[in-house]
């Protein structure tokens, strides 16, 4: 490729071919795949490149063909840009900032600011989220194929909300599933609209910069992304915009905010033109056909808006389309190609089998190629009435070879003598399987249009036949198996607690976990070829989403059913709508794990062919129900809807063409919703059918609810208690939340009502009074024992209320695992227990006859206290004093030296229940006066009053 020194994209169209004389085998090339897209205009030269090409056998030097480019012809606009554009004539476009209406607010369209080298460059900014959006195309066009060269990547970046990633790597790295799915719903409507035969490769890069947590950026992001494409040089038919649409009660809201999405029953998104709906995706909870149509006539009145607005900044500041870099393969090879295989096709077409019709296609394809091919170029004349072959025309080749006389090539510049023979045109190999490619698409539809059959014999509505079965794997907590015609889907269900729940990292910095998810995976053996195996595709990401949110909404609550639910669809076989095996497989597969769902759903895929006059048709578009792949290839819409028999939970459709209307929409939807209850009959039938009922190989869990302020009792200092109560009890795990919710998880029943004993017994509320039978003394320590009530539940009892005798040391009388028999005299702030065994022991004896003893020993408030000294002689007199028990005086050490006695004793043992009390004359009898704890005032009571 010749460089550029202007610096300037040309948008000249390339030299068209002209006669020249052949010498030898020279051969002017009309069409070739890499063209430069930048030509010098400083050659003298009316020729800018040569390519010489080796003969077949490498013998004949002689053969050589010429690829001639006329010298490029700037055009006075891209001139005028290039020249006067920018300041100072920089070649840049002046910064420019809009503002276009996006639902019920405006957003911020700026460009020419950032992004100035990139072939389009938008800041959109919807409140304080802003999407920066560039596109940019290779200088160099690919080799054709049958897809346009656009790659999309669009990236949240955690600064963008003031934060880091939470993992070990703190810079964005792996694709997240939700960049994933923005950036299919860029890519989806973008696509439809890129012109046929441009084959620049294509990039689109979009990155979130900011995020306020109100203004989702994902619609903004799509509606950058048009307005990018619509500024560059990419050549595209009309400018795209997209917009969410959700329903807070009666009233569709356009573009709501977050907050007003966790009321909202529908989330669709939506893309289009000015004039046609290009694609839609969302989910609702059994919405109406009618109120989704709703929806989206008024999503495509936003759309219609932001388009106009769109237009007016595109002709302010739009730059050239490279309209001269589209490639198309001539139209006489359309005619050559359906004149050499149009028959076969028709018959290899009718073959029902996808495998047998797939190779079939590719003989035929081959065949086709090896007739009209030499070394990837081919020469068509005279194969149209004229009966000559290719071999006859190689044949006349040679006769009429000349020779290039010398002197005649001088200085780079090549001199062709013109000749009386017709220029040959000649085409690419690529150029001949497009063409292929295209033809079977049409006869394919024809057939479907005028004879109303389709490839497998059926009608437009019928339906494929339809298997099921449940129960496959012993193991698995719920399998099922679904096949429809040449579609099958292996669906798993696994159960666990919420430890298996996904966690999910967002700009929003809020922890969010996913108690349902669906895994769909899709091996090349699933169409018998053969492919790599790695991370899941972009693809088969976007369907697992889609068959996830269609079965979300008749799971049963967390309340109600604890689990976390992982499906796993595997496509054992595939021939169209995969995804829609995996809502039917899925749905089986969840009834047959137990899982109590509201309704069973299905989804079907419909198709369409939307111009029929073209195939022989009155031009009314044609609906097919239940698509296979060939007619998804063909057709111009693939519209997957779920639900049940009156609702739909989740629809994706997206459109190949231009777009569709309303009213064919209404046609599709209806269709589908005859489809499903088919479907769901058909799945009524599965045999052997669903379990209904937890294998017994899911795990158990039981929900119980404690006290909130119990919770940090069951964890404990550090977590050692309920790692403890786990590993004494062998449960799964414990999972608790500040609401006072315990979760506990265990393979065996054994073990669950353990743990749920030892967390009932931690969590209990106990009443003062309440009397605890044979409990074990778990430790002793210098002021009393902890005897443990109740499995993980202990309290004090103080050294004072073990027994009625007075105790030196606790250890003395009593050992650890000894069992005895409390009562729970206090229960304070911090939830502590304290016990008692001295009030459950039996009242002393004490002497009838003596009513002073009866005096002293029922009153309740009163403790005898007898003279622990030797006696001088068994007659002396020997001193008590009765002690009032004072509220926490049990607490307290009874200060003895204020006890005029040397010593005191108890009366009465709690080991020697048959000891006598001796008792003082009643003349004298000491009292302790109840005045406060921590003193007693001592008096003399007689009746002499001494």
């Amino acid at each position: 490729m010749l460089a550029n020194p202007s610096g300037v994209r040309s948008t000249a169209c390339y030299a068209q071919p002209s006669h020249f004389a052949f010498s030898g085998r020279c051969k002017l090339l009309s069409s070739f795949p890499n063209r430069p897209r930048f030509l010098s205009p400083k050659k003298t030269s009316k020729f800018c490149s040569l390519s010489l090409l080796l003969s077949r056998d490498g013998v004949r030097c002689n053969r050589f063909a010429v690829k001639a480019l006329a010298e490029p012809e700037v055009s006075e606009s891209v001139a005028a840009a290039a020249g006067g554009a920018g300041a100072g004539g920089s070649g840049l476009l002046p910064p420019v900032s809009v503002k276009i209406p996006f639902g019920d607010r405006e957003i911020l369209i700026e460009t020419g600011h950032i992004g100035r080298q990139a072939s389009g460059s938008v800041m959109a900014t919807d409140g304080e989220t802003i999407v920066y959006t560039s596109v940019c195309l290779s200088d160099v066009p690919s080799e054709p194929s049958d897809f346009f060269p656009l790659s999309v990547t669009y990236q949240e970046r955690f600064s963008a909300a003031g934060r880091t990633s939470g993992g070990f790597f703190k810079r964005e790295g792996k694709t997240k599933d939700n960049e994933v799915l923005i950036c299919r719903m860029i890519d989806r409507p973008l696509r439809p609209t890129m012109l046929k035969g441009f084959y620049h490769e294509t990039q689109l890069l979009s990155w979130v910069l900011s995020y306020d947590g109100l203004h989702c950026p994902d619609a903004l992001a799509v509606t950058a992304a048009g307005i990018a494409v619509a500024l560059s040089e990419v050549p595209h038919s009309e400018a795209i915009a997209g917009v969410r649409v959700g329903l807070l009660g009666d009233k569709f809201v356009v573009n709501p905010t977050t907050k007003e999405m966790e009321d909202s029953t529908l989330d669709l998104f939506l893309a289009g033109t000015d004039n046609a709906i290009l694609m839609i995706e969302g989910y609702c909870d059994f919405l109406p056909e009618e109120k989704l149509l709703e929806a989206v006539q008024v999503g495509q009145g936003a759309v219609r808006e932001i388009c106009s607005a769109v237009k007016a900044l595109v002709m302010k500041c739009g730059k050239p389309k490279m309209l001269d870099a589209i490639r198309l393969p001539p139209p006489e090879l359309y005619r050559l190609v359906e004149k050499i295989a149009g028959d076969e096709l028709h018959n290899v077409l009718q073959i029902k089998s996808k495998i047998p019709r797939r190779k079939a296609i590719s003989l035929l394809e081959e065949k086709v190629i090896n007739r009209l091919t030499d070394k990837g170029y081919i020469s068509i004349e005279g194969l149209s009435g004229s009966g000559e072959t290719i071999q006859d025309l190689i044949d006349e080749e040679d006769e009429d070879e000349e020779i290039v006389v010398d002197g005649e090539v001088d200085e780079g510049d090549v001199h062709i003598k013109p000749g009386s023979r017709k220029s040959t045109p000649l085409f690419t190999e690529v150029d001949v399987k497009l063409v292929f490619k295209e033809v079977s698409s049409k006869i394919l539809r024809r057939r479907i249009v005028e004879g109303g059959k389709r490839s497998d014999g059926r009608s437009p509505e019928d339906i494929r036949p339809i298997t099921s079965s449940c129960g496959l794997l012993p193991r698995a907590h719920g399998s099922a198996l679904f096949t429809r015609g040449e579609t099958q889907s292996l669906a798993v269900v696994t159960l666990g607690d919420k430890q298996m729940a996904q966690k999910l990292d967002n700009l929003a910095n809020v922890e969010e976990f996913k108690r349902f998810y669906l895994q769909y995976s899709f091996p090349p053996s699933s169409v018998g070829e053969v492919g790599r195996m790695g991370a899941p595709s972009r693809r088969e990401i976007g369907h697992g989403t889609l068959a996830e949110r269609a079965l979300e909404p008749i799971l049963p609550t967390e309340d109600a059913f604890p689990y976390t639910i992982r499906v796993e669809s595997t496509i054992t076989e595939s021939n169209g709508s995969s995804s829609m095996a995996s809502v039917c497989g899925g749905c089986l597969a969840l009834q047959d794990a137990g899982v109590p769902l509201k309704c069973s759903i299905a989804g079907i895929a419909m198709g369409l062919v939307l111009d029929t006059h073209e195939f022989g048709g009155d031009g009314t578009p044609l609906i097919l129900s239940d698509i296979t792949g060939a007619e998804d290839a063909s057709g111009d819409m693939d519209f997957k809807v779920a639900g049940n028999e009156d609702g739909i939970t989740a629809f994706q459709m997206d459109i190949k063409v231009e777009g569709i209307t309303l009213p064919v929409m209404r046609e599709a939807l209806l269709q589908a919703r005859d489809g499903r209850r088919r479907i769901l009959a058909e799945m009524m039938k599965c045999s052997p059918p669903p379990a209904k009922s937890l294998s017994k190989y899911a795990p158990l869990i039981h929900i119980m609810k404690v006290a909130p302020e119990k919770v940090n009792m069951i964890i404990g200092s550090g977590g050692k208690k309920v790692k403890s109560i786990i590993e004494e009890t062998g449960v799964e795990a414990i999972d608790t939340q500040d609401d006072g919710i315990v979760k506990i998880t265990a393979k065996d029943l054994s073990s669950l009502e353990k743990s749920k004993s030892i967390i009932s017994s931690l969590t209990m509320v106990p009443t003062v009074g309440d009397i605890y039978r044979n409990c074990e003394i778990k430790s002793i320590v210098p002021y009393g024992v902890f005897v443990e009530i109740a499995p993980g539940r202990e309290g004090l009892c103080h050294i004072s209320e073990l027994t009625s005798d007075w105790l030196a040391k606790a250890e003395d009388a009593f050992k650890v695992g000894e069992r005895v028999d409390v009562k729970l005299t206090e229960v304070n702030d911090k939830g502590q227990l304290r016990l008692s065994r001295r009030a459950l022991l039996p009242v002393p004896e004490t002497s009838p006859e003596d009513p002073s003893s009866k005096q002293l020993t029922g009153n309740p408030d009163v403790v005898v206290i007898a003279d622990s000294g030797k006696a001088s002689d068994e007659g002396a007199p020997q001193k008590y004093v009765s002690v009032p028990k004072a509220e926490g005086l049990a607490e307290e050490k009874i200060d003895r030296a204020k006890v005029k006695s040397s010593a005191t004793k108890v009366a009465t043992s709690s080991k020697s229940n048959s000891a006598e009390t001796t008792l003082l004359p009643r003349k004298k009898v000491f009292k302790r006066v109840k005045k406060s704890v921590s003193k007693a005032v001592t008096g003399v009571s007689s009746n002499d009053g001494e």
